[in-house]
């Protein structure tokens, strides 16, 4: 009776196994997605029914917030210098950074590596009173340019850093024979290596493009009223006084678009960046 029994032993505990999966997948999925709905509810909400606890999914929708947000005209400069310095500062990081990713992760540079590393980890807020009195003696805070310079301080370790383990799992060989076909070292990068490192680049581009559009201490700091990006105009939507809930929700949603976008557009090499760094690193 147990040789009867035993095949199907396995087969509950598989069932189980994935029932158990799909609560837990479909809690974590809750715990990250209600904050998102109820950010996007409220921005069709008035002040009052945004505060009023008894105020759920259930209410009349209605578009003054956006049509504030719109109308005050703040909200659409600010997205286009987000998207502008969030645009140039991982271009520029790709640039710098890819090639010197490659150098590390192919010449194995151990030292080098660890220099990344530090600047990860050290903290961009210990940097901000030494760069402001810096880039203010050289006349460029406010300007677009100190932005795109902070950004790149984290975006290029950050690219780096994942871009290392592409390269280093790369087979050496591919390079070898181009090298053998009259291809120098670093034309064997640009035309063998670099295209097979497509998919790190990419999700190592969209990751850093996601911080810049979402920096907040670089754009309070550096910029001004013409240069300021979402995150600060976000901020000046709450006062001493009161907070502009519907409007805030409002703007957030707007801002959220964008990178839902991105993230959609690039979900394929998102995913296969993501997998191939956890298979080669």
């Amino acid at each position: 009776m147990s040789a009867t029994l035993s095949p199907a032993r396995p087969r509950r505990g598989r069932r189980y196994g994935s029932w158990l999966r799909g609560v837990a997948i479909t809690v974590v999925t809750l715990v990250f997605a209600l904050p998102v709905v109820w950010m996007f509810a409220a921005a069709f909400k008035t002040n009052v029914q945004v505060t009023d606890p008894s105020v759920g999914l259930w209410f009349t929708p209605t578009l003054d917030n956006f049509r504030a947000v719109v109308e005050a005209g703040q909200i659409v400069r600010s997205m286009g210098n987000s998207l502008l310095v969030g645009v140039v500062s991982t271009l520029l990081s790709a640039v710098i950074a890819v090639p010197a990713a490659w150098a590390v992760g192919r010449f194995s540079m151990h030292r080098t590596g660890s220099v990344i590393l530090v600047a990860r980890i050290v903290p961009a807020i210990s940097l901000l009173v030494p760069w402001y009195y810096l880039f203010a003696r050289m006349g460029l805070v406010g300007s677009y340019t100190v932005l795109v310079l902070s950004h790149m301080f984290v975006s290029v370790p950050l690219i780096m850093w994942i871009m290392i383990s592409f390269f280093a799992g790369l087979p050496v060989e591919l390079e070898e024979a181009a090298r053998t076909d009259g291809l120098s070292a670093f034309g064997a990068f640009w035309r063998i290596s670099l295209p097979l490192a497509a998919p790190g680049t990419a999700t190592a581009s969209l990751l850093a493009f996601v911080f810049s559009w979402n920096n907040f201490m670089f754009a309070l700091v550096f910029s001004d009223d013409r240069t300021q990006t979402v995150p600060v105009t976000l901020f000046n939507f709450i006062s001493y006084a009161s907070t502009d809930w519907g409007g805030l929700m409002a703007a957030a949603s707007l801002i959220t678009v964008p990178v839902v976008l991105a993230a959609a557009l690039g979900q394929k090499y998102l995913v296969a960046g993501l997998t191939s760094g956890a298979s080669k690193g």
